[in-house]
């Protein structure tokens, strides 16, 4: 069967995201709650990665202005409703790098220089890729947890980007430069998926159907 016509579900993506009116593509945004997904397409998933990054607590501004701290992993349970999904039905998981979902789950964290390696679970690989090889504007490295289909060869290593600082104060060029932050960009820019990296991720959710 042709890659075209096997249906991927894509679970936690934007209602008016890059994943709606693609062919073989079974969307599911927030309105749907693709915690709730059962089946039986194999899947894509991008959980909220909010309460598993750097500033899960909700960040420095917010605990200035004396809002009470966030609880680390309180997703509502998205992350590991994703898990149990591609571990069912196939497919793979996005997440930034270093996303502390991972221990909490029991996998192991990726090499990041690249390739895939177990995740620890017997059941699932892993590896840490940068979105800048495939379209987004910044470096985004990137950790991605697949079960049930094939692992393609993936470009690794940093990709080299960064994003323009002109017109930023010479503070903020530093720290950016220090960091590979893309601090730069919007908060949309940075989370927006690169179209080459969608095709990429559904590559492998459809995979898993010919395993």
């Amino acid at each position: 069967m042709p890659d075209e016509l096997i249906t991927v579900a894509a679970l936690y993506v934007q209602e008016t995201g890059c994943y709606v009116g693609v062919p073989g593509v079974d969307p599911w945004p927030e309105s749907r709650d693709a915690r709730l997904y059962a089946g039986p397409y194999p899947v894509v998933a991008h959980p909220p990665c909010e309460r598993w990054g750097r500033f899960w607590f909700g960040g420095p501004q917010w605990l200035k202005d004396g809002h009470p701290r966030k609880v680390l992993g309180d997703d509502g349970g998205c992350f590991a409703a994703a898990l149990s999904a591609v571990r069912k039905w196939g497919g793979v998981i996005e997440h930034p790098a270093d996303s502390r979902a991972w221990r909490a789950h029991g996998l192991l964290a990726p090499l990041r220089s690249g390739g895939w390696v177990p995740a620890g679970d017997f059941l699932g690989w892993t590896c840490c890729v940068s979105q800048g090889q495939y379209g987004h504007k910044g470096d985004k490295l990137t950790w991605l947890y697949a079960a049930g289909c094939r692992l393609p060869e993936l470009k690794w290593g940093h990709s080299g980007k960064r994003v323009l600082l002109a017109g930023l104060s010479r503070e903020r060029r530093k720290r950016d430069q220090r960091t590979g932050i893309v601090q730069a960009m919007s908060r949309k820019q940075r989370a927006a998926t690169p179209l080459e990296f969608r095709d990429l991720l559904l590559s492998i959710a459809r995979s898993a159907v010919k395993s």
